[in-house]
């Protein structure tokens, strides 16, 4: 690297080229620099604040920014390593925050100079509200009965561990209170099948089978069965249509 460019390459130049909002307090919470992404995002803010331009920001206390200082204080004064946690600004946007301690040695004693600020993934109220609502519907996925003694549930959306786990047990209650015998699970809304959706689908399946239920798998895309190559000892058909007329032909016989 050319030791002339590094010299020249400031503190500053690389705070503004992270592309999240930075700002520096000092020791005694006033705000004392923006990074131009902050500079951005504040502009924005600072009318919710009564302030005319972002560069107002410059010189406020943190506590301008709290219903009750003297806690926040308190807070900021007893972390080590740092603190985050989300906060809703003024009611109209929300962001997660995270405030890291600025230390240098003095005589073998870490002091504190300052802090660093980043306010990270801001969005609107509404975005917020749009995304969350969003990931209530891909986390609900609801079992239809469509046949006799048989359900279908339909994957859709991100699909991990802790939500295969809320899938398994609300299938398994929907299977005990209706006398289910069948499940359809169907892959129409799945994009993308790894090792983590691979085990919670072959655990809903050793599940259901302790209840004397069959599970079977359905609408699977042509580029999702390459990734999903074979299910242990799990029925796989290409639709519901085929899966279903598997389940006739079973009901027959019994």
């Amino acid at each position: 690297m050319n030791s002339e460019l590094a010299i020249n390459i400031t503190s500053t130049d690389a705070l503004n080229s992270i592309g999240e909002n930075i700002i520096i307090a000092d020791n005694k919470y006033q705000i004392i620099w923006l990074n131009t992404k902050a500079k951005q995002t504040l502009a924005l803010v600072a009318p919710l604040y009564g302030l005319a331009n972002v560069e107002e920001f410059i010189g406020l206390n943190m506590d301008f920014f709290h219903k009750q200082p003297s806690h926040q204080r308190k807070v900021m004064e007893q972390f080590n390593d740092g603190h985050r946690a989300r906060i809703n600004i003024k009611g109209a946007f929300i962001a997660d925050i995270v405030i890291t301690p600025i230390r240098r040695n003095q005589d073998n004693i870490q002091v504190v100079e300052g802090y660093m600020v980043m306010l990270m993934d801001v969005t609107t109220q509404a975005e917020e509200q749009n995304r969350m609502e969003k990931k209530i519907r891909e986390l609900s996925a609801p079992t239809v009965k469509i046949w006799d003694h048989t359900i279908v549930i339909t994957l859709v959306g991100e699909f991990d561990v802790e939500r295969g786990e809320t899938v398994i047990s609300n299938i398994m209650e929907e299977c005990v209170r209706g006398g289910i015998e069948f499940v359809l699970v169907s892959f129409s809304g799945i994009n993308r099948f790894d090792d983590s959706l691979r085990q919670i689908i072959q655990k809903l399946h050793d599940c259901l089978k302790l209840l004397d239920v069959e599970c079977i798998i359905v609408g699977i895309k042509p580029d999702l069965a390459i990734s999903i190559q074979e299910l242990k000892n799990i029925s796989t058909y290409s639709n519901a249509h085929e899966g279903l007329k598997y389940i006739m032909k079973l009901q027959e016989i019994k």
